[in-house]
């Protein structure tokens, strides 16, 4: 099957049920290699009223759900999960909630960048909060993740310190909930389709199997998927 599949994510960087997302939709790519599948990663703010300088983790998760034992558990359920995908959560690295309009913007940039780049990035982004404790709020961070996944980081510490594509990505978001998203992951196939949450690869491969054949045979808008 010639045809391109497309997939746009949904998703925020310091949504941990995203980085699990990634991680399955990665096994059900593997499982679909026959597709060519094209992965677009697009904004979402869990919480946009955190301020630029982020806010202290510690703080914002006692605010957001008071009780220590509610958010360890939650921890450990998240982390049991993430170990399966191979990710190594640290949540006691975590010092910042940080506001992520800013590395979301990074994100925008990277899709203008060679094939594959923006997953990178984002999959670096994930790694540095969830497994390094980094503040993915701060600008130096983002900096350094660009060069990690190959970009020019010149160009995007210049653009980091004005105000490009702060409007465009809060549209995106806008237009998102708008859609009717209120979580992430959320991946969106073909504009069309929608599978929400950190769902099992069998069940990403199965969509995507099934949006590729209603594509293949000119039936996308009847409801075939």
């Amino acid at each position: 099957m010639s045809l391109t599949v497309t997939v746009d994510v949904v998703s925020d960087v310091v949504c941990p049920w995203c980085y699990v997302g990634r991680a399955r939709l990665q096994k059900a790519l593997e499982t679909v290699a026959d597709l060519a599948v094209d992965i677009r990663w697009r904004p979402f703010q869990l919480d946009p009223t955190i301020p630029p300088e982020g806010k202290s983790r510690k703080a914002y998760l006692t605010e957001k759900f008071g009780d220590a034992e509610r958010i360890r558990q939650m921890h450990e359920q998240i982390s049991t999960l993430g170990a399966a995908e191979g990710i190594d959560f640290n949540f006691e690295a975590i010092d910042i909630s940080p506001n992520t309009l800013n590395a979301h913007r990074v994100i925008r940039w990277a899709a203008t960048a060679e094939p594959g780049v923006q997953d990178l990035l984002v999959g670096r982004l994930f790694a540095l909060y969830f497994e390094e404790g980094a503040d993915i709020g701060n600008s130096a961070v983002l900096v350094q993740a660009v060069r990690d996944a190959g970009m020019d980081a010149a160009v995007v510490e210049t653009l980091l310190a004005t105000d490009a594509d702060k409007a465009e990505v809060e549209q995106e978001i806008a237009t998102a909930q708008q859609m009717g998203v209120t979580g992430v992951p959320c991946f969106l196939l073909e504009g069309r389709y929608a599978v929400v949450g950190a769902q099992e690869p069998a069940t990403l491969a199965d969509a995507i199997r099934q949006v590729a054949q209603a594509k293949a045979e000119g039936t996308l808008d009847q409801d075939q998927a």
